[in-house]
């Protein structure tokens, strides 16, 4: 038996033009959720004068965590006494301060039932001394989501992701500081990050061929993935330690899960073997031991999952046999519990997330096309491609309360990708 002609090619340009695809599972439960503020508690951000862009980017950052019921129409009073029955009767059960402090701002979270302060903490100014950094705050803003949740928020993250112009960009949780991250000129694909924040990966194209790349992002020499010299390479996926890369490697032969040892520029091994089959868009477990990736060895692509060695290859997401069509683009959760990917509903991709213990799918979007999911690093959140405002854009889900909110970008987008939460 031979491989037909022109089915890898094929399967490349639909991968490059969509950079998507979607499955489905027998034990499937759809459900979209709804959004009710009425079950946040509320919180009244407070800032002394001079810092009222500090607390709309706060602000901002807690009503985004989906974890708060926003409270406003008060102000800090002069003097140190804050007014708790005002705050009270006002729906609040938090109120948080916002003061100077030498280099930087303090954070104090007052539990208004109590009357008493709860935490605080001081953010540093940016280094040249001038106003505060936004990242330092976006790390406040997590430290109060933690301090009234017991779990921090996502909003010191960033996503990376293909602009219409072939580059990568970077952009803030909160949707600010657009800035491209790879030279005009290139045309890049397939952006990862590495789980330090300093570095991502991406493939290189050049005429139908590319190599995956590591570039710092302060501007260093890049690095190339082992075993990417040949071919075209890409959906590129760090290992948790950061020493290696997973990648779909593609050949007139087929296509095949590789990795490299990108710590020490060694060991490109071979995970897969196709025969008459494409295995692609790898993806590691958050303790590294397993990957899941899509593979079309039973006709239509599905939802797979190996051993990070290759071995004890399966089906993670059980096909439904007609009722969806293909899945791609899977993502591990941080918490390893479950793996988001899309696949088609009636011919239009929709993000799915399935249970990798009980192997159960849950469908989490509607409307639209929506493809490329990534999730936040708080592991409620999750990215996506969408084009219900009319052109592709970025979307973020609460998988919690169902709340959907768009991060507008000047052109349209692809492939974002979420890192982890960034230390300081």
């Amino acid at each position: 038996m031979t491989r037909a002609p022109g089915r890898v090619t094929a399967l490349a340009a639909a991968l490059l033009a969509l950079g998507a695809g979607g499955l489905a599972a027998q034990d499937t439960v759809r459900v979209i959720g709804r959004y009710t503020p009425g079950s946040r508690p509320g919180i009244i951000v407070l800032a002394a004068p001079g810092l009222d862009s500090a607390r709309a980017i706060v602000q901002r950052d807690l009503d985004y965590s989906d974890r708060f019921e926003a409270v406003s129409g008060a102000d800090r009073p002069a003097g140190n006494a804050l007014n708790y029955g005002l705050y009270k009767s006002m729906g609040a059960t938090y109120a948080l301060e916002l003061v100077p402090a030498t280099g930087g701002v303090t954070v104090r979270l007052h539990d208004v039932g109590r009357g008493t302060v709860r935490n605080q903490t001081t953010a540093p100014a940016a280094p040249a001394g001038g106003s505060v950094d936004r990242m330092a705050l976006h790390r406040l803003s997590d430290e109060v989501v933690r301090w009234a949740t017991g779990s921090p928020g996502y909003a010191a993250s960033r996503l990376l992701f293909l602009g219409t112009d072939g580059r990568v960009y970077r952009i803030d949780s909160d949707g600010a500081d657009l800035t491209p991250v790879t030279p005009a000129g290139t045309r890049a694909f397939s952006p990862a990050w590495a789980p330090d924040g300093r570095r991502f990966a991406y493939t290189r194209m050049q005429g139908g061929k590319g190599p995956i790349v590591v570039q710092p992002l302060d501007g260093g020499p890049a690095a190339t993935v082992p075993g990417t010299g040949t071919g075209l390479n890409f959906s590129a996926a760090f290992s948790p330690d950061g020493r290696t890369v997973a990648y779909a490697h593609l050949t007139e032969d087929g296509t095949d899960v590789y990795s490299g040892n990108v710590a020490d520029q060694c060991c490109a091994q071979r995970l897969t073997v196709g025969r008459f089959a494409d295995n692609l868009s790898p993806t590691f477990s958050p303790d590294g031991r397993r990957i899941a990736f899509i593979s079309t060895r039973a006709g239509t692509p599905q939802l797979y999952v190996m051993g990070a060695d290759g071995t004890e290859q399966d089906v993670l997401a059980p096909f439904d046999y007609g009722d969806t069509g293909p899945s791609n683009a899977p993502e591990w959760s941080p918490d390893g519990a479950n793996v988001v990917f899309h696949r088609e509903v009636s011919r239009a991709p929709q993000v799915f997330v399935v249970d990798v213990a009980r192997q159960r799918v849950k469908q989490v979007t509607s409307g639209g096309r929506n493809t490329d999911p990534t999730w936040a690093p708080d592991g409620r959140h999750v990215a996506f491609v969408s084009d219900r405002s009319g052109r592709l854009q970025l979307w973020v889900i609460d998988l919690e309360s169902g709340r959907v909110r768009q991060l507008s970008t000047p052109g349209a987008v692809r492939l974002p990708a979420w890192s982890r939460r960034l230390g300081g």
